[in-house]
């Protein structure tokens, strides 16, 4: 599982970005070294929310599976295609390919976003989630204090 916020102390804290880079984000599962591939992803923080944006071509929008469980956020998939070319003559196989692809992608969600209001929509072979911050955790401008 890859966690979403952590702070490693890399960059300056003035920004959450280093937490989605930290060196858990880039440590996948096992299956990468099957030669399975893993979609590659990109987080984006903004002043109101984090983007994350996931490279997946070739999909449907019904092909993903997006879930929270408490804090945990979980985006798989698991397509199956099979490919037929028959005899029309005897009506036997002369080959039949079965194509099988599945990955599991997992983020911790740190409690200043809100999480009733994630939305994902996948278009054009990205599907992109729109994280949106609490009011508390958004940047303030600087204030001056007035010394008295």
């Amino acid at each position: 599982m890859n966690n979403l916020v952590k702070r490693n102390g890399f960059w300056p804290s003035t920004s959450s970005v280093d937490d989605f880079l930290s060196d858990n984000f880039f440590n996948w599962p096992n299956e990468m070294n099957r030669g399975a591939s893993l979609p590659r992803v990109n987080v984006a923080e903004h002043e109101d929310e984090f983007l994350v944006e996931m490279a997946a071509p070739g999909m449907k929008r019904e092909d993903f599976h997006v879930e929270l469980d408490n804090d945990i956020l979980t985006i798989s998939s698991e397509t199956s295609h099979t490919n037929e070319e028959k005899d029309e003559k005897n009506g036997s196989f002369t080959r039949k390919e079965f194509s099988y692809g599945s990955f599991r992608r997992s983020f911790h969600i740190p409690n200043t976003v809100e999480v009733d209001k994630i939305k994902a929509k996948y278009q054009d072979g990205l599907l992109r989630l729109v994280i949106p911050k609490k009011e508390e955790a958004k940047r303030k401008p600087p204030k001056t204090i007035k010394i008295s």
